[in-house]
């Protein structure tokens, strides 16, 4: 067995530190090296049996050189999952070969030095990320949760006729990183999650659908697989017999799950990616008011156990929470090294990569602060509007802001839910709708890495019949 196979084995942060000074040797002026591993595991039960049945397991690797040129440096990258000398050799040749053909960047180039400091967020701690107990489980027994969860939901009423099925999944993942400014780094992490999706038959034989879900770092951590199944059930049967309602401009409530849509159109028009293109509504409007003065907005990388936490950005360096927009004034945008010497700024830790290419923007923990009121009380005061529980399609334009997309929901009157509507669209623009939002719900709960509560606005138009 050759040393690069048994470091492979033994010590991927060796091998990843091994091929960074290996490309550095051949002739690269700077290199980076990313290795992920992982197992991941699903099934899906339906109607009692299972219906699908999924075990596997990856492990890849990327390396991306930087050779400095008269007007900047030519980058290349290149991956493979063969971890052999022979497939080591192979990965840091090809990149070199491509970086002589690829056009010079002025912009390009790996962080400073200074800028890799303490990884793990600002205590620097465990960020309880990884979990054994998610694979503590027997394959039977995590059958047996996709299937309690399904069995729930059939059993919740007698209109609840089929089902998409219910499923058990489970993965963990290892992520190493290494470039030639001396950082190295690695972290583990797990996810779980159970979900259930029963369909209903409606008056007229009308079948709706709907779904739930519990999702989390730990199994620990997990809704039992009999209340994801209830409350699946609940919202699929509250879509029943819905009808169309006239076009008609109303104050529009938007459920937690479905303003996060919202909140992650925020961060797309911050990004530096479209900001330094001009491909965002939010370009030159740093320091100006963007939104309501209740809204904020935060990118936090170093929440303990979060979704979107890690102790390290697709670069290297350090987590960090970000405050996008401040009490409705934008106060950052989200920013990789290239983006930000593109427009003169420093890297907010936004860095986000896979195996190969360029590092992107990618978001942490994102989310609005929660308010005071509760939903009940925002509910309450609408005397006529639609609160939304489902969005379709992707009529969302970040240039322009414009926005409108298919909707379904349930029609308020005098501040409760008063019968399902469907087939219907709500439109406004993007600019608008932020500075429009006139309620932010108590309901913060992160089920991902995007999160916000209930919000209110005001503004928009529906047009159904």
């Amino acid at each position: 067995m050759s040393s690069v196979t048994q470091l492979a084995a033994n010590d991927l942060q060796q091998l990843a530190t091994d091929i960074v000074t290996r490309a550095v040797k051949a002739g690269a002026t700077d290199a980076e090296v990313t290795i992920r591993e992982g197992d991941e595991f699903s099934t899906v039960v339906r109607m009692g049996e299972v219906e699908t049945l999924k075990e596997s397991g990856s492990r890849g690797m990327g390396l991306r050189v930087l050779v400095a040129s008269e007007n900047g440096h030519r980058v290349a990258s290149t991956s493979t999952s063969d971890f052999s000398a022979e497939g080591v050799e192979h990965l840091v040749r090809g990149a070199l070969a491509l970086a002589q053909v690829t056009s010079e960047d002025p912009f390009a180039g790996l962080a400073d030095p200074g800028e890799f400091g303490k990884i793990g967020g600002e205590n620097g701690g465990d960020l309880e990320l990884y979990h054994e107990d998610v694979y503590s489980l027997e394959t039977v027994q995590r059958i047996e949760y996709a299937r309690r969860a399904e069995a729930a939901a059939l059993a919740a009423d007698t209109r609840i006729t089929n089902s998409e099925g219910g499923s058990f999944d489970a993965a963990t993942g290892h992520r190493i990183f290494a470039n030639s400014r001396g950082f190295t780094g690695e972290y583990r992490a797990s996810s779980c999650s159970i979900s259930a999706s029963p369909i209903a038959l409606g008056k007229n034989n009308e079948m709706q659908r709907d779904y739930w879900y519990t999702y989390a770092r730990s199994l620990k951590k997990l809704d039992t697989p009999e209340s994801v199944g209830i409350e699946a059930a609940r919202r699929t049967l509250r879509r029943l017999d819905a009808r169309r309602v006239k076009t008609q401009q109303v104050p529009i409530i938007f459920a937690p799950e479905i303003a996060r849509s919202l909140i992650g159109a925020i961060f797309d028009a911050a990004s530096g990616d479209s900001i330094y293109r001009g491909a965002s509504f939010f370009a030159g409007k740093l320091g100006e008011q963007v939104a309501d003065k209740a809204v904020t907005v935060i990118d936090d990388h170093t929440i303990v156990g979060g979704f979107g936490t890690s102790p390290f950005d697709g670069e290297g360096l350090p987590s960090r929470r970000t405050v996008i927009v401040e009490r409705g004034v934008l106060t950052n945008y989200l920013l990789n090294t290239y983006t930000g010497r593109k427009l003169g700024m420093k890297s907010t830790g936004n860095a986000a990569r896979g195996l190969a290419g360029n590092p992107g923007i990618g978001a942490g923990n994102l989310f609005l602060v929660a308010g005071t009121t509760t939903p009940q009380e925002i509910l309450g005061g609408v005397q006529s509007g639609l609160y939304v529980s489902e969005l379709m399609g992707q009529g969302v334009n970040m240039v322009t802001g414009d926005y409108s997309r298919g909707a379904s929901g349930q029609w308020i009157e005098n501040g409760e839910l008063a019968y399902p509507v469907q087939e219907i669209t709500i439109a406004g623009n993007l600019k608008d709708i932020f500075r429009n939002i006139t309620a932010i719900g108590s309901d913060l709960d992160f089920r991902g890495s995007v999160a916000s509560p209930t919000l209110r606005v005001d503004g928009m138009t529906i047009a159904g019949e």
